[in-house]
């Protein structure tokens, strides 16, 4: 990903753009993930998880410290990588996990280490801007629908990542229930930058605390983590 802080201070000067790359494209990530698939499939390596294991483990407690959220609620992880995250919530007791990513060497990645850590996890492939893919009924609805720089890639797109934005926003609140929540992972976004490109269709609910840092009298968080809920049409 693009080396930002999470500063809530300092924003980038266009808070709609960032340089294109091609960690923006889906050839990069089959090839990625084929490398990632023959490592785990010759050393039992997962691979990279992002953001480290404090993000994630940031997350779960926060789900685990939300009354309204069950272990039979439903979880999507949109870009789920080897989907470490699905497993480390299986491990806490969750049972109703599905993953989606549009690389099959992704999928087949999360469903080798989810048979290795032998928990119970649905992986799909499937295209968070082609939501008429197939994979996902259309009218299927989450509780709980979880971004761990899948949105930060999508922004990356060298051919229209404003565009790939948008559709991803309207696609991300038509997933969730009327009371599901929208948990966003970001390295790339500030604080104030998520909040003005997600407030159309979603209302605020927290930010996760991240560990901060200072640097030439600007202090900052190498990760944002916000929770949202899709405001009612």
């Amino acid at each position: 990903m693009v080396d930002r802080s999470a500063d809530s201070t300092v924003e980038h000067e266009d808070t709609e753009k960032l340089p294109s790359s091609k960690l923006g494209t889906k050839e990069y990530w089959d090839e990625a993930y084929s490398a990632e698939l023959a490592n785990f499939n010759d050393n039992g390596d997962v691979g990279e998880v992002w953001f480290g294991e404090s993000s994630m483990t940031r997350i779960v407690k926060w789900i685990k410290s939300n009354e309204k959220i069950t272990k039979s609620s439903t979880f999507l992880d949109i870009g789920c990588g080897n989907g470490m995250l699905l497993v480390k919530l299986a491990h806490h007791g969750y049972t109703n996990l599905t993953g989606v990513d549009y690389s099959q060497s992704a999928v087949d990645l999360a469903s080798s280490v989810a048979a290795e850590e032998q928990v119970n996890i649905k992986y799909l492939v499937w295209d968070i801007l082609n939501t008429e893919s197939g994979g996902l009924c259309s009218d299927q609805k989450f509780d709980v629908c979880l971004d761990k720089g899948t949105y930060d890639a999508i922004s990356l797109n060298p051919d229209d990542a404003t565009g790939c934005q948008a559709k991803y926003i309207d696609n991300v609140s038509c997933l969730l229930t009327s009371d599901g929540v929208f948990i966003i992972c970001s390295c790339n976004w500030t604080k104030p930058e998520l909040l003005a490109q997600f407030s159309n269709k979603f209302e605020f609910l927290e930010s996760l605390p991240a560990p901060s840092f200072s640097f030439g009298g600007q202090s900052g968080n190498t990760v944002t983590t916000l929770v949202f809920r899709a405001k009612k049409s």
